[in-house]
């Protein structure tokens, strides 16, 4: 289940009325992944790109769950005691489907805010059910310095 903020009621940002957003911080090259995309292949392409998990997607580009090298570690986990040298099992089975997004036009402070709160490193970013991009904690911090010193 994808739950979004874009719904929900905050509280008010202290500079709200400035225009940055997070669509002008988040990244929107993706790697992504599929539901019937094996944890093998996973475990490959994070390993190779240097990432710790990605969005799944299915064939209409809408957000259905998120994996990580810590969901890929159950079967790990699962191959040792099964003693399988490969890793079959799809990403459907042990991707996470209760995922937290953010839409594009909130402020990077309000996301700043749910960062924070949630203690989560990165958001998954949808307009009308279809992943746009990613914001993290990293991209928050890299925008501050390019802030005017006005818009605090």
């Amino acid at each position: 289940m994808v739950k979004s903020f874009q719904g929900v009621r905050m509280a008010p940002s202290k500079i709200s009325d400035q225009p940055i957003l997070v669509q002008d911080y988040m990244t929107t090259n993706l790697i992504t992944f599929k539901p019937e995309d094996t944890i093998d292949h996973v475990i490959t392409v994070l390993t190779r790109k240097r990432i710790s998990g990605a969005p799944v997607v299915d064939a209409s580009g809408k957000l259905v769950g998120m994996i990580s090298e810590g969901d890929c570690l159950k079967e790990i986990i699962k191959g040792q005691y099964t003693n399988t040298p490969k890793f079959p099992a799809s990403v459907a089975e042990h991707m996470t489907t209760q995922v937290f997004t953010l839409p594009p036009e909130i402020s990077i402070f309000d996301a700043a805010d749910r960062f924070l709160t949630m203690k989560i490193r990165r958001f998954p970013v949808v307009k009308d059910e279809k992943l746009i991009g990613q914001i993290s904690v990293s991209d928050i911090v890299r925008a501050m310095p390019k802030l005017k010193a006005s818009t605090w």
